[in-house]
């Protein structure tokens, strides 16, 4: 892919996602009973999956799921989501509205943030949920890793909206990347070559989103862009203060990577990194307060724990009521894992739990 890429033959993300989709085979949703659509929500695609309708039941829950890949990868309409989507379906009984945003290299921030928050403005509408036999107080907004990151952004901004009608009552957020600010938390010193997401294709995702240059990738690895003498860094610190933030369980004997003098140009050509649309772990208390319920499912075998762990206690700090969910045997992206040949019992354990707490939350 990357010898393509160099040969400016296409995008390494495209060919990648190309080998992902000719590989991909699509399985159906966990029951026939299962009734799949794809639609567009104010112009963006989904697909919606719906259990059979029973004929003294009342409006069923809901989820809005938004898929992970770095923003740049997977889909929707991948054998891994649709199983998942469809068995959080039938599990809960529930519709489930997944996502279809776009993906870089075709678009980068902001757009992947304003599909999926405009999918879900749509589909909140009374007359939308009301199509759907949505039960307008149990909606619930999910997603994981890139899309974790997206979810948690899409019920900041829904939070600040003074005319919505209808408001999630929760949030669910798997593995989700949260913050560009530090990539020496003890998660990215502990895990930075583990499999799956080692730290260096971590960065390389959020270039990518960001539209970045690759010749960063050593300043933000050693945290260049957020150096004491980067003005526009220095009032977002307080809020991602491992030091405080992090049980000591986490943060061993790990110690700050914190420069004196980096690098603040790195900030003007690439002011998303301290956008909060793009990196919600940077929201005022005054935001954070007003979220839902939270779910945050983390695993200690990813670079990402530390951004679930330390956005659940902000969020407590804030009053939120919250559950972290953390395993200490599994890795990132472990939760989709669970279609042979990659079945795993990683997989398995994080799926039932985070399905869990949804059929008693929602």
């Amino acid at each position: 892919c990357h010898l393509i890429h160099y040969l400016r033959l296409s995008h390494h993300l495209i060919v990648l996602n190309y080998l992902i989709h000719t590989f991909d085979m699509l399985k159906s949703a966990s029951s026939e009973d299962i009734n799949i659509t794809d639609a567009i929500f104010d112009g963006v695609k989904v697909r919606v999956f719906e259990p059979p309708a029973k004929g003294d039941e009342r409006l069923k829950r809901s989820v809005v799921y938004i898929h992970g890949g770095g923003w740049a990868l997977a889909s929707a309409r991948t054998s891994l989501y649709n199983n998942l989507c469809g068995i959080m379906a039938e599990s809960l009984n529930a519709v489930i509205v997944s996502v279809e945003y776009r993906l870089v290299p075709e678009v980068c921030f902001p757009e992947q943030f304003h599909d999926a928050l405009r999918a879900t403005k749509h589909f909140l509408q009374p007359d939308v949920l009301a199509e759907y036999s949505v039960d307008p107080s149990r909606i619930a907004i999910s997603g994981d890793s890139a899309g974790g990151n997206l979810a948690a952004a899409v019920c900041q901004q829904l939070s600040k909206e003074e005319n919505l009608t209808v408001r999630p009552k929760l949030q669910a957020l798997i593995y989700p990347v949260l913050q560009a600010f530090d990539f020496n938390t003890p998660s990215y010193q502990q895990n930075m070559n583990m499999a799956i997401l080692p730290r260096s294709v971590m960065i390389n995702y959020w270039i990518d989103y960001l539209s970045g240059n690759y010749d960063l990738v050593h300043s933000l690895l050693i945290n260049n862009h957020t150096a004491l003498d980067v003005g526009q860094a220095l009032s977002f610190r307080r809020h991602l203060n491992w030091t405080s933030l992090l049980p000591s369980s986490f943060k061993k004997n790990y110690k700050p990577v914190i420069q004196t003098t980096g690098k603040a140009e790195i900030i003007q050509e690439i002011p998303a990194l301290l956008d909060v649309r793009a990196v919600p772990l940077l929201a005022e208390n005054e935001t954070l307060q007003l979220q839902p319920k939270t779910y945050i499912l983390t695993c200690e075998n990813d670079v990402l724990r530390d951004d679930g762990v330390m956005y659940a206690k902000r969020l407590e700090n804030a009053g939120v009521e919250v559950t972290l969910d953390h395993f200490d045997d599994c890795f990132h992206g472990c939760l989709i894992f669970t279609v042979w040949p990659t079945d795993f019992s990683a997989g398995i354990q994080t799926r039932k739990s985070y399905i869990k707490w949804l059929d008693e939350n929602l």
